[in-house]
């Protein structure tokens, strides 16, 4: 036929009529085959289809900048001029035109060039000053690499000249001229929408394209989460009532009605807990246990009946205080505030401390009934109540504002790392989901058993998407944070579970409670595999 193309049964002449979306889905092919260097494939693609990737003076302008030729790119612009809608858009594209100009003549070593582009041409334009002060300095370097790093610049050449391209496109709508890398922008928002609606998913960072198929949805199965226990806890002899990472995940620390606190150092690779030092004493068990920020001491609370606090030293494995302000009192929650050096403290009867790290008060807030107390990381100081509220106070203002007011006794909650979520456990209702900033009820989990009995519920996961909580069914329950119904209920323990506890730097880790007077280590089959034979290597040595 003589013709470059292939014959396609001799079709070739027949006009085809394309949608609007199928033009356009052509033409973001056509780019991408162009990105790797596919050009006959591009013409090819063209002379079939009779759709152009982009605008024929586009295309020309596109060419003339990463050939270098300035004075014919600027005179190309000019013919864009009527596309471009920014009303000093064609201003701003010639600077950054000049801009590179001026790059490449110093580079050249053509100084006086350069001066005379800064000086007719830069400063003609009447823009940007600030930065033109700033390119008058490039002159004066000795080095090379020095300038390149000064100016941030990546030298004369494909890369800066198509960074130019890219920054230049903004300003072209995109039926003139196609942003940038768009096929590869759109799968990337593909991929990432994808993860966000993956349940299982528990992998830390963002997915790349190069980490998936895209012949396929992303979908992670059951066995890369943690859903089995890899070790059961057996050192307590009654009733385990709360257990908690360190902030640092070093250590993880056990509360029981037995009146003993343990503390188990975490092997970060196995993930084997092994007990490091067990801290008796708590004639009236330990119902809370709150972890300073820097992982070194510990707050260990009792039940209503109990009057003092105990604050454990872990690093020198012995006592640093007991806190016992008042026979009356009744001391049942506590957290640190981020310095580390202080906390407050707190129960039902209407005591409200703010103590300092040896158990000193230094302000008391009168008539507030606690129920459970949490610090945001900047430091405000919430708390719920016996009136069903959960209020933030400032003690240094002595002001106080309620944020939620549930129906129900709120027995225990927590807040997610940005401030921004509270996680409650309502008696008889179960889990709550509530936006603190907003003060609106997000969600109201479903499954899990809850009486009156107080029971600990967590974010977890590396961006917090997952909830997981005990129940008295004796069952953990684990929900995706968008999703109503449970993804997972795990079984193991024999009585109410109590407390769980998410790792936070290690997703695939979490611990459970119980009043059968156990500790489970819950993390993924394949984790299970690896410590099963590991021990076995050290029972066979």
């Amino acid at each position: 036929t003589g013709s470059s193309y292939p014959s396609n049964n001799g079709n070739l002449n027949v006009p085809r009529i394309f949608t609007n979306s199928q033009k356009e889905v052509l033409r973001l092919i056509g780019q991408h085959l162009q990105s790797v260097g596919l050009n006959k494939t591009v013409d090819f693609l063209i002379h079939e289809s009779g759709c152009v990737l982009e605008h024929e003076q586009a295309s020309n302008f596109r060419e003339l900048i990463m050939s270098g030729k300035w004075t014919e790119a600027l005179v190309a612009l000019e013919k864009l001029k009527q596309y471009i809608e920014e009303r000093d858009g064609i201003q701003q594209m010639k600077y950054l035109i000049l801009e590179q100009k001026y790059f490449e003549l110093i580079e050249d070593n053509r100084a006086m060039d350069a001066l005379q582009c800064l000086r007719n041409e830069i400063q003609g334009l009447k823009i940007r000053i600030e930065r033109t002060h700033e390119l008058t300095t490039f002159l004066m370097f000795n080095s090379m690499k020095d300038m390149y790093r000064a100016s941030n610049w990546s030298g004369k050449g494909f890369a800066s000249r198509q960074n130019l391209m890219e920054k230049l496109q903004k300003y072209l709508p995109p039926d003139i001229m196609l942003p940038p890398k768009r096929l590869e922008t759109l799968l990337s928002q593909a991929v990432e929408l994808q993860q966000e609606r993956c349940t299982y998913h528990v992998k830390p960072g963002k997915l790349k394209l190069d980490d998936v198929s895209l012949l396929k949805d992303h979908a992670c199965n059951k066995q890369t989460f943690p859903c089995v226990t890899i070790q059961t806890l057996t050192d307590h002899s009654d009733e385990v009532w709360f257990c908690k990472f360190s902030p640092d995940g070093t250590k993880l620390a056990t509360g029981s009605k037995d009146g003993c606190l343990q503390v188990y150092d975490v092997d970060m690779e196995t993930y084997k807990m092994k007990l490091r030092k067990q801290f008796e004493g708590h004639s009236f068990g330990i119902g809370c246990i709150a972890w300073c920020p820097f992982s070194r001491y510990i707050i260990a609370c009792g039940t209503d009946e109990c009057n003092e606090i105990w604050i454990w030293d872990v690093e020198q494995e012995e006592q640093r205080a007991r806190m016992n302000h008042s026979s009356e009192d009744s001391l049942t929650c506590a957290a640190w505030l981020p310095c580390g050096q202080r906390f407050v403290c707190g129960g039902s009867r209407g005591q409200f401390y703010y103590c300092d790290i040896d158990g000193n008060v230094i302000d008391s807030w009168e008539g507030v009934r606690l129920q459970c107390l949490h610090v945001t990381s900047d430091g405000i100081v919430l708390a719920a109540d016996a009136q069903k509220r959960i209020s933030s106070y400032k003690f240094d203002s002595l002001t106080d504002q309620q944020i939620i007011h549930e129906d129900h006794p709120i027995m225990s909650f927590t807040a997610s790392k940005d401030g921004r979520l509270g996680l409650l456990n309502i008696a008889t209702q179960g889990v709550h989901l509530w936006d603190l900033h907003d003060k609106q009820l997000v969600r109201k989990y479903q499954g899990v058993t809850q009486g009156h009995y107080v029971n600990h519920a967590t974010f977890g996961g590396p961006n917090e998407e997952f909830i997981a909580s005990g129940s008295e069914d004796s069952k953990v329950y684990l929900w995706h944070r968008r999703q109503e119904r449970p993804i997972m209920a795990f079984s193991g323990h024999t009585r109410t579970v109590n407390c769980v506890t998410w790792h936070p730097t290690l997703p695939l880790l979490f611990a459970s409670a119980s009043d059968d007077a156990t500790v489970r280590i819950w993390s993924t089959p394949e984790h299970q595999m690896k410590t099963e034979s590991l021990s076995g290597n050290e029972s066979s040595t």
